[in-house]
């Protein structure tokens, strides 16, 4: 099991949903906007990541309510941000939660659903203990 420490040393666990529970997931969390976030987080992923192709995603859900989906590969990826100049690669796992962190912050702004933010705020504070949590800030910052 993965863990992950927020600022104020609370720990965020994170746990893969089985193959019987994804097609609860995305309506547990998303409810109305789930195709919208779903297609955002693609979109982002695409936009990123010049090289990603598609692929089956893991869904992972955390500990404090939070959710985040990534490529289902042991393929890293090299990331591009033309708004903020990063460039970096990073795993799988960190990609997907810079393409959903992306895809929960945009969508806030267009969708007035709280939950949005919420999980922006929750694969954050998970994000913050990440392995590659100084690779995920540069390219969100």
């Amino acid at each position: 099991m993965n863990t992950s420490m927020d600022a104020e040393n609370l720990i965020v666990t994170v746990h893969q949903v089985s193959e019987e529970r994804r097609i609860h997931a995305l309506p547990k969390h998303f409810g109305r906007c789930m195709l919208q976030v779903e297609q955002s987080i693609y979109a982002f992923m695409r936009e990123l990541a010049s090289q990603y192709a598609g692929g089956y995603w893991h869904y992972c859900e955390l500990s404090n309510g939070g959710f985040y989906m990534a490529p289902q590969t042991e393929e890293t990826f090299e990331v591009l941000v033309e708004g903020n100049g990063f460039h970096g690669t990073v795993s799988a796992d960190a990609a997907g939660i810079t393409a959903c962190l992306f895809a929960y912050s945009h969508l806030s702004f267009r969708i007035r659903d709280e939950s949005l933010s919420d999980h922006y705020h929750s694969l954050r504070e998970f994000a913050y203990g990440h392995r590659e949590a100084s690779l995920v800030f540069a390219a969100i910052d």
